[in-house]
């Protein structure tokens, strides 16, 4: 970590600019992690739920031992880089000079029942003042009424003003002060009032909001198991699942979460793994089955050897990538973030002007006064500020719940603008799973030879077209030979020595550009790729005192997934323009399994580096380009693209690490699932940010005509904030 202070990322509430840092789920109060000469000291705190709390704990941790401070609204936790001469009960008391006050882990967080205490009897005696005023004007009764209202409603206001103007910054609660401030002094006592009640329950439901996303994100938590049980012997221990260590044997009754990753070695029965796919189709689990963490046994009872510590397992990565998401910025929170910036101190200096310039002028003191309060409340920038994170915390948290993983708003609103999909074809488009459908021997040698021949070179690739050989060769006893010099020939083959003779296992265009290939040949390989299958040649190579020759051929086959046409029909409709299938395969295989699918473009025989140009074109004249792929070999062409999408995040160890977006099942539907649903937080946040604004300039226009009051002014806003909440909170269900 360097030695700066890091920059927060933006918050779910309102105030003034302030980003929500990276967001980890909440672990032990004061975790401590040395770093060199920094440590990371973490706190659980309560009365963080807005930008101007997260602020002012940035102001008061500025020191030149403090290297960075990640505050995370959702987690409501606060973790800061300092060096290890700073002692945690001097940041503890940094943190609780503010609004924000560090508790003990096991403390609730819902400290939002006295608030709604506050707010209601701020508003009950507010009602009650406007009754008796409307009988009886200028009651002594009715001005004590709003006087105790702006006294209970302002105790959730003026503390946090008092607290800005002591770090000389000018926030919301700033405004809103000197606005109430100056509507009493003009005896306007039912107006300021006003102020105070609807600005206080604008906080509240800011609060809510909050809250509602917290708890939905913390839904993914709770399926995070404690505590594992440790075969022993012949007992059974409870172990913390952070002891549980590799290749120990985990017991799991029917009916309870797997908390370990691991392997089956007794017992069956069904899996439900709906928290890490969203696919709540249980899956049939058998002895040598994987499983993973947090998945739940439903009906079987099984002994499971872990394979890896929780720290590293499937469940792990999914919750600190869901976390993580959070501190990513969406594009449009960039714009939210710099209009605030200059909105605020423009709108604070204009309404300054508006009472001097016309009191210099010879104008109504009282008048000019009044639309500068007015002016004022108009300054503060809830809705606009609370337009973007509401609504990206809320649409995150909801594909993941599908098993859709994105990380961050950036990524997001990028899915909402993809207009060109390219897929990977195998373990994409087709299950991954290639088997040896058939084996041709050209050369008179027993097919025992042959496959041993083709076992014992494909032994030194972990390709899967090479699993699917080695599986055939086992399943017929044959057992492969030592082979040396291996040699891998990228887009063409591999060759090894066996025997003292070289032998090639090679593709279609290996064989071509080789000296053994014949016209009846070549005619044979072009058939079999029409039918959509991979061929594997396997030849003996001219070396010393051999000519060389071709063995024989085998086909392979991979199924296309069965709903690949209908999810790319579906992922169409959801306004992709164009679908283009690269693939290493031969041009006639892919072209073939592309058109089945009804996809616009094929391009096969390509290398990695060559899906990196074909990406790059797509993006000159397509601009947002996605790639989708499954492995390793994709990752360049992924990066490339403008986002990249890995497929069966459940099963690879690293889709989760190199993707922008990861689809935890093998589903391609997902596809268009995350596409809809990122179109859909992208107009959302678009009108989110028009209407605020709209707003605002609107009662700013009639503000500065004299038409809007202090009531218009602080029931907009309010009422602009409401919606924007609303309509951010929708993007919690998932339109399929």
């Amino acid at each position: 970590m360097d030695n700066k202070m890091m920059k927060n990322e933006p918050s779910a509430c309102c105030g003034n600019s302030c980003k929500t840092a990276e967001s980890e789920s909440i672990t032990t109060q004061n975790q401590m992690l040395e770093m060199n000469d920094q440590v990371i000291t973490k706190f659980k705190v309560m009365n963080m739920d807005c930008a101007d709390e997260i602020k002012a704990i940035n102001d008061v941790l500025k020191n030149k031992d403090v290297y960075g401070i990640k505050a995370n609204l959702m987690a409501s936790t606060i973790e800061i880089s300092h060096n290890r001469n700073i002692k945690d009960s001097f940041l503890k008391t940094k943190i609780n000079s503010t609004v924000v006050k560090v508790v003990e882990e096991s403390s609730p967080l819902n400290i939002n029942k006295e608030r709604i205490i506050k707010v209601s009897i701020s508003g009950l005696l507010l009602l009650t003042g406007l009754t008796l005023e409307f009988f009886i004007s200028n009651s002594m009764a009715s001005v004590a009424l709003f006087l105790f209202s702006i006294f209970i409603g302002g105790s959730l206001i003026f503390p946090k003003a008092l607290s800005a103007i002591k770090r000389h910054s000018l926030d919301m609660n700033v405004l809103m002060t000197v606005a109430v401030m100056g509507a009493l002094i003009i005896k306007q006592y039912s107006e300021a009032t006003t102020v105070v009640f609807l600005f206080s329950l604008s906080e509240l439901l800011e609060s809510l909001s909050v809250q509602r996303a917290r708890k939905a994100i913390e839904e993914l938590f709770k399926i995070t198991p404690k505590t594992a049980l440790v075969v022993n012997g012949d007992r059974n221990i409870e172990v913390d699942v952070e002891k549980v260590s590799i290749n120990q044997v985990v017991r799991v009754k029917a009916g309870e979460n797997i908390p370990m990753d691991g392997v089956l070695i007794s017992g069956q029965g069904n899996v439900n793994q709906a928290s890490l796919t969203g696919e709540s189709i249980p899956v049939y689990k058998t002895v040598s089955d994987e499983v993973f963490a947090g998945t739940l046994n439903i009906d079987g009872s099984f002994d499971i050897k872990v394979t890896k510590s929780f720290e590293n397992s499937k469940l792990s990565h999914v919750v600190k990538l869901v976390a993580e998401a959070q501190s990513q910025r969406a594009p449009a929170q960039l714009f939210v973030d710099k209009f605030a910036q200059i909105y605020t101190p423009v709108v604070f200096v204009l309404a300054v002007l508006i009472f001097i310039v016309p009191l210099m002028l010879g104008g109504n003191s009282q008048e000019w006064f009044y639309k500068a309060l007015v002016l004022l409340v108009i300054a503060c920038p809830c809705a606009l500020v609370i337009s973007t994170p509401i609504s990206v915390v809320s649409s995150l948290t909801a594909l993941a719940k599908k098993g859709v993983l994105i990380k961050g708003g950036s990524h997001l609103e990028m899915l909402g603008k993809i207009s060109t999909l390219a897929l990977d074809k195998t373990g994409t488009i087709t299950e991954g799973k290639p088997e040896v459908k058939n084996v041709e021997i050209l050369n008179g040698i027993s097919i025992e030879q042959f496959l041993e021949i083709a076992a014992s070179i494909e032994t030194h690739s972990n390709h899967p077209i090479a699993q699917a050989i080695i599986k055939f060769a086992d399943d017929t006893n044959i057992k492969p030979k030592k082979a040396e010099n291996f040699k891998n020939l990228p887009g063409k083959g591999i060759e090894a020595t066996i025997d003292g003779h070289i032998y090639f296992l090679g593709n279609h265009k290996f064989v071509s550009d080789s000296n053994l290939t014949s016209a009846s040949l070549e005619s044979k390989l072009k058939e079999l790729e029409k039918q959509s299958l991979s061929i594997v040649v396997i030849g003996h190579k001219p070396h010393s005192n051999c000519t060389g020759e071709i063995l024989g051929i085998i086909t392979i086959g991979d199924k296309i997934r069965e709903n690949a046409q209908i999810s790319i029909e579906k992922i169409k409709k959801a306004g992709v323009k164009k679908v283009v299938v690269l693939s290493g395969d031969n041009q006639t295989t892919t072209s073939t399994i592309a058109s089945s699918i009804k996809a616009d473009l094929a391009l096969g025989g390509l290398l990695p580096e060559d899906k990196v140009e074909q990406i790059k074109k797509l993006l000159i004249t397509k601009k947002h380009v996605a790639m989708v792929g499954d492995g390793v070999n994709d990752a360049p062409a992924m990066a490339t693209a403008s986002l990249g999408i890995a497929m069966g995040g459940i099963g690879t160890g690293v889709a989760i690490e190199t993707a922008d977006v990861t689809l935890m099942s093998d589903d391609l539907s997902q596809i268009s699932t995350a596409i809809k649903a990122g179109r859909r937080t992208l107009h959302v946040i678009k009108f989110n940010i028009a209407f605020s604004i709209l707003t605002k300039l609107v009662f700013l226009i009639l503000a500065l005509f004299g038409i809007s009051n202090l009531w218009m002014a602080i029931v907009a806003d309010t009422g602009a904030t409401l919606i924007v909440i609303l309509n951010s909170l929708r993007l919690l269900n998932i339109e399929e």
